[in-house]
């Protein structure tokens, strides 16, 4: 009956998950990856425990957008794009003629291109509602994009023309590269802050779509727009925080480091090189989780939970919904900057070809959904556990076609059962996701 009072066993929160589980789940997934360096190769092992701290600071982004306040965004892959841009804006080196051919031409059309934007809004505040305001504002928008175009388009294609199967873009500023992984995170931030301005208002299925379009446009740019960062043509020996393999194999004092240990010096300094990585991301990745859980655990994160059970009981508290859920979308997005900066130093290159939505913002879902979203340490076990999953169901999934059909004839059969071995990825993805929506749907580490 409606009016019954719920019993105890109703009303009573679901008691707290103990460190058992946590620990239990975290030494499996260390098992995985122990196995795969025993069995495969320790170069392997840590190449793929690499991309899992990046893919679980991305998760640790979209959680704090969707754990915290309950944002579903799937722009993901615009922010991680930002973030692989700003390393070489920050530390790729300058192009040899390349400011001086149009350079001062395209940040005066960049600086023109704001203006117009910020007198267009100022004059639709300051004029009152009417023809008139409508007029002005289609007038100063139609004048600024002509003034804009005349001033950007010439300084682009000098820019561009300028010796482009090598360069044809402005280059970067020859910095540090571990400078590029907070700029990363502060260019997603200000993207963020400008999406936010204007989707934010939207219901969830429609912030969806709208992040989902902004960051196809965003991509779009990146694609077309050779000055900044070449488009397709790819830039790559983008500088690395660490040495390069062959320096070392260059070093005596290395080489004779690694035949007091009986190592081959190739398989030595790959794995040192990948372990200084691994030393690298670790410390962002603590350092990123400190910071949210005391977030968390902050009247502000419990302020945001609030916004997120109820948003209608929270403004009636006196909550600035719409001002909170701006902040933490901006916080979120950060996060994932940061992390599409280190993936692109990683790689030691910017590939805007393979910014793929499957990549960028189905799996980083899975991964928040199959941790547990709203559990920081969830997100992180999740990132793991998937990006495992996603390098090494292919193989062993060819693996188990080949034994399954070794006691078969040869034909078409059995070769197009080899052949499916490969789509054993987004089947075993899918699955995964399944099974955990169906017997654990708060993730694998519940928020507590």
């Amino acid at each position: 009956m409606s009016g019954a009072p719920a019993s105890p066993s109703m009303t009573a929160a679901a008691p707290a998950q103990g460190p058992g589980r946590a620990l239990l789940l975290a030494a499996f997934v260390a098992l995985l990856f122990l196995g795969t360096g025993i069995f495969q190769s320790w170069t392997l092992a840590l190449l793929i425990v690499n991309m899992a701290l990046v893919s679980s600071i991305m998760a640790l982004g979209v959680n704090i957008q969707w754990g915290y306040a309950g944002l579903f965004s799937v722009g993901t892959m615009g922010f991680v794009a930002l973030g692989g841009v700003s390393v070489v804006l920050i530390s790729s080196a300058p192009a040899p003629g390349g400011w001086a051919a149009g350079g001062p031409g395209i940040l005066l059309g960049l600086c023109m291109g704001a203006a117009t934007i910020a007198a267009a809004v100022m004059a639709a505040a300051k004029l009152p509602k009417g023809r008139v305001r409508g007029l002005a504002v289609a007038a100063i928008l139609i004048a600024g994009f002509l003034i804009f175009r005349a001033i950007f388009d010439p300084a682009v294609q000098a820019v561009e023309a300028n010796n482009p199967s090598v360069h044809g873009n402005l280059g970067g500023l020859g910095l540090p590269v571990l400078l590029a992984w907070p700029v990363g995170g502060l260019l997603a931030a200000a993207a963020a802050w400008a999406i936010g301005k204007t989707a934010l208002g939207l219901r969830s299925d429609y912030l969806a779509i709208a992040t989902l379009g902004i960051a196809e446009i965003i991509l779009a740019v990146l694609k077309n727009e050779d000055w900044l960062a070449r488009g397709v043509k790819n830039v790559i020996s983008l500088p690395r925080p660490v040495p390069y393999e062959v320096d070392l194999q260059r070093s005596q004092a290395f080489l004779d480091w690694a035949n007091s240990f009986g190592f081959d010096p190739i398989t030595a300094s790959s794995i040192v090189v990948r372990l200084m990585y691994t030393g690298l991301f670790a410390i962002v990745l603590l350092l990123l989780i400190w910071l949210s859980q005391a977030a968390l655990h902050s009247p502000w994160g419990r302020m945001m939970r609030a916004i997120r059970d109820n948003e209608v009981s929270a403004e009636a508290m006196g909550k600035d919904v719409t001002r909170r859920h701006l902040q933490v979308f901006i916080l979120g997005s950060a996060v994932i900057g940061i992390a599409g900066a280190m993936m692109t130093t990683l790689d030691g290159q910017l590939t805007p070809g393979s910014y793929s939505p499957l990549r960028f913002t189905f799996l980083i879902w899975v991964m928040v959904i199959v941790g547990g979203s709203g559990n920081n340490w969830g997100s992180v076990l999740g990132g793991f556990l998937i990006w495992w999953l996603w390098v090494m169901v292919e193989p062993i999934g060819n693996w188990l076609m080949t034994v399954v059909t070794s006691g078969m004839a040869e034909g078409w059969l059995k070769g197009h059962l080899i052949n499916s071995a490969a789509h054993m990825r987004l089947l075993t993805m899918g699955l995964i996701l399944l099974l955990v929506l169906r017997f654990a749907p708060k993730g694998l580490l519940p928020e507590r």
